[in-house]
């Protein structure tokens, strides 16, 4: 267990140490709070950052113990916030970034109130959700893994404390717990309403077997059936040696048609991109989903060039990424930027919220969102993040930005 605060010695993170930034911070840090934090207006998890990190060594300096005496806190001029991340085993790079960058977006808003514990919820989600609540955290953020916001989520609501967490799997949402995560139903609609836009009436599919593919296909055909467009087909295929292959040659017999929803990772997109444009033609635009966003080199595939999808924009990651490489050293993994986000969400529900009183639920759920490093968003009835996306090309090694996404939400 770490302890995150604007008053905690740097040694609390690790595998980084902070230093003192003015001009460089994104935008500043009242710039920040102001234009990011509120906007009046199963889990995939990446297998690596964004960028290549960095291996040199990073030396960090010890801090003095602030554990509570008893497992009870004894901070109560700060608001308690419990971060559920895995902070050992395979999952730890990711887990360890998200920390991070919920550490840089306590320092960037000036979050003196805010106190943030972590707690690896590799050993046993539950059981890091229990000891977080007995050690007074008033909200929780995270856990990453669907299987670990089952497990947390009960805990959390017998003490009637919310959780946001950072998966994306819509059916662990509601009843006291939020997504943040990036959903395939949100991007998929995006993507085809615009292609629709672009004149594209017939539409196909490839998907794989599985939950995120039941998804996909389901966001598809309503999608498509909204926007006044046709599925021609919709080919299923298992993720192994050749899979998606075989399904691209099925859809070729159902060719020709303007455009292919392939409900995958880049790598596996690009295999299937030349079999797809000799079976329908040339001009066949492809179709990607939110999993694209979060792979490196994705613009580098030249069988996907010409592709569109729907992502939150990057335009402040990018800022955001330059300035992380410089304080810890090494590349962010792009999911961190959900940590960064609901930090600046807690950080301006925070101005009206009493101290030593019980996190305003209802806050969240304000109708006008939030804005963050990924753009506005905000909760629904059901819990999940509502996004304003963008639709990016794929073009000659660039993702370019071909629909800007919405600034806010009209109602």
């Amino acid at each position: 267990m770490t302890e995150a605060g604007l008053f905690v010695q740097p040694g609390a993170v690790i595998r980084g140490r902070f230093r003192s930034y003015g001009a460089g911070r994104i935008g500043r840090a009242v710039a920040l709070a102001t234009t990011l934090a509120l906007a009046a207006c199963q889990t995939i998890v990446p297998r690596g950052p964004v960028d290549q990190p960095e291996t040199r060594p990073v030396p960090t300096t010890p801090r003095p113990s602030t554990e509570p005496e008893a497992g009870l806190p004894r901070d109560t001029a700060r608001h308690r916030i419990a971060l559920l991340v895995p902070l050992s085993g395979s999952n730890a790079g990711v887990g360890q970034s998200i920390a991070n960058a919920t550490m840089m977006a306590l320092l960037d808003a000036q979050a003196d109130t805010i106190r943030i514990t972590n707690y690896d919820t590799t050993t046993g989600a539950a059981a890091a959700a229990q000891k977080a609540i007995a050690e007074g955290a008033q909200l929780i953020l995270g856990p990453l893994l669907s299987e670990d916001v089952r497990a947390v989520a009960p805990v959390a609501r017998a003490a009637r404390v919310p959780v946001i967490s950072f998966s994306n799997d819509v059916g662990v949402a509601g009843n006291g717990t939020y997504l943040m995560g990036y959903t395939p139903a949100q991007s998929i609609d995006r993507v085809v309403t615009y292609a629709r836009g672009r004149g594209v009436t017939t539409f196909a599919g490839l998907v794989p077997n599985g939950l995120y593919g039941e998804r996909a296909s389901t966001a598809f055909l309503r999608a498509v059936e909204g926007a006044g467009g046709q599925v021609v087909s919709l080919q299923p295929y298992g993720r192994v040696a050749g899979g998606i292959g075989a399904a691209a040659q099925r859809l070729n017999a159902k060719a020709p048609y303007d455009a292919v929803l392939i409900a995958d990772g880049g790598a596996t997109a690009a295999a299937a991109a030349p079999i797809l444009k000799r079976g329908s033609g040339a001009n066949t635009r492809l179709l990607g989903t939110e999993l694209w966003n979060s792979e490196s080199g994705i613009a580098s595939r030249a069988g996907l060039n010409g592709a569109w999808f729907a992502s939150v924009s990057n335009t402040l990651y990018r800022q955001y990424a330059t300035k992380y490489r410089a304080r810890f050293r090494a590349a962010p993994y792009r999911l961190s930027s959900l940590g960064y986000d609901a930090v600046l969400l807690t950080v301006r529900i925070a101005r009206d919220w009493k101290m030593n009183a019980p996190f305003p639920e209802t806050r969240l759920r304000a109708s006008d969102g939030f804005a963050g490093i990924d753009g506005a968003f905000r909760f629904g009835r059901d819990g999940v993040a509502e996004r304003a996306l963008e639709v990016q090309e794929l073009r000659d090694g660039t993702a370019v930005t071909v629909s800007p996404a919405p600034t806010g939400f009209g109602g």
